[in-house]
């Protein structure tokens, strides 16, 4: 008999994409789709229960499917629907300890899988130039969805203390980008005009969606030979991308704001619902982050499709033409960056292009 594979947040376009992927394992017998929302994509053969995993009745889910595999996907930075940020964190944070909780009593469950993000690393003025999965914080991220995500892998944690027997596997995912990404940094950089933090050129990371999903499948599965899939990882496409070069190939001009005045204009854009220009978001904008890839590829033995630029250049074929041509962007970008307030380029930490290598 083959796997029987649950995954929440399957309402979501990231849940929906794996369920109908992970039906095509051979080794898999049965998917259980679960989220509190019935989902507007399909799910093909996978048996979708309505269920919410912040009450207790997710156990009954995995005692009636005899699950063994569970990959928890909802974890997210962004409300489905109507749901507010109060929604987001009780989804989060709440849901994610009953589903431990559920996952402790069950005795037919062998793996977890768990969807987090290289935001729990925080971004701060005296980060390391590259975080590795062991490298601690300079400063824990006090609110959002960072938070969050740093809550949801301290109780993943006691979990897998408390049932050793049980492999888990975290991952820890740079900004997810493509063509349909469902992310409030995709809504920033959907923004026809880019508010920036005056002074600062922060380095980014990005991760395909189409990576995303075949990470997760290879988490869910048994380990290949040769690799070991239980474990925390970040997962990210190579090298990196300053934001100012994210502008130049939108064709979306910036706006440097002094960074007193950033968060004034984070809760007018919130406000008015164009983005969740939150503090967190604020903080990556201003000193950037990166992480090292290299347990990724040696240990769990992935290496992604796309790197950081080939995701962002699928992110803007999708988003289609800005403002302004690319090219005239970026002369405007130059300009300003040679002014003597801006420090002129390749000042400091986060004005400084780092090569591929940089990145694993």
């Amino acid at each position: 008999m083959g796997k029987i594979v649950l995954v929440t947040g399957a309402a979501r376009q990231l849940g929906g994409r794996f369920v109908r992927r992970v039906q095509r394992d051979p080794g898999v017998d049965r998917v259980i789709a679960v989220d509190a929302v019935a989902p507007a994509h399909q799910l093909g053969d996978a048996v979708f229960v309505p269920a919410d995993i912040r009450q207790p009745a997710i156990a009954r889910v995995l005692a009636e499917h005899s699950v063994d595999t569970v990959v928890h996907l909802d974890v997210s930075g962004k409300a489905l629907g109507a749901g507010g940020r109060t929604t987001v964190k009780e989804t989060n944070v709440i849901g994610t300890m009953q589903l431990l909780g559920a996952c402790q009593k069950s005795p037919t469950v062998q793996r977890l899988v768990i969807k987090s993000s290289t935001s729990v690393y925080g971004s701060a003025p005296r980060d390391p130039a590259v975080f590795t999965e062991t490298t601690p914080p300079k400063s824990l991220p006090s609110g959002g969805f960072a938070k969050d995500a740093v809550e949801v892998e301290g109780y993943v944690r006691g979990f897998a203390r408390r049932r050793p027997d049980v492999a888990v596997c975290v991952l820890r995912f740079a900004n997810i980008l493509g063509p349909e990404p469902d992310s409030p940094l995709a809504d920033y950089l959907s923004l026809p005009v880019l508010p920036t933090v005056f002074g600062y050129d922060p380095r980014l990371q990005f991760v395909h969606e189409d990576d995303v999903v075949d990470v997760l499948e290879i988490a869910a599965r048994e380990p290949r030979r040769g690799t070991l899939n239980s474990g925390t990882f970040n997962i990210a496409g190579d090298g990196v991308l300053l934001l100012s070069q994210c502008s130049r190939r939108l064709g979306r001009p910036t706006v440097p704001v002094l960074l007193p005045a950033v968060t004034w204009v984070g809760s007018a854009l919130r406000t008015i619902g164009m983005t969740d220009f939150s503090p967190e978001q604020i903080r990556l904008l201003t000193h950037g982050r990166v992480v090292s890839t290299v347990q990724m590829r040696e240990t769990l033995g992935f290496r992604p499709q796309f790197t950081t630029a080939e995701t962002f250049e699928e992110f803007v074929k999708a988003r289609g033409p800005g403002l302004l041509p690319p090219e005239t962007v970026s002369r405007a970008i130059g300009r300003v960056a040679e002014l003597p307030l801006a420090g002129g380029p390749g000042r400091g930490r986060t004005g400084t292009t780092h090569t591929t290598d940089g990145a694993r």
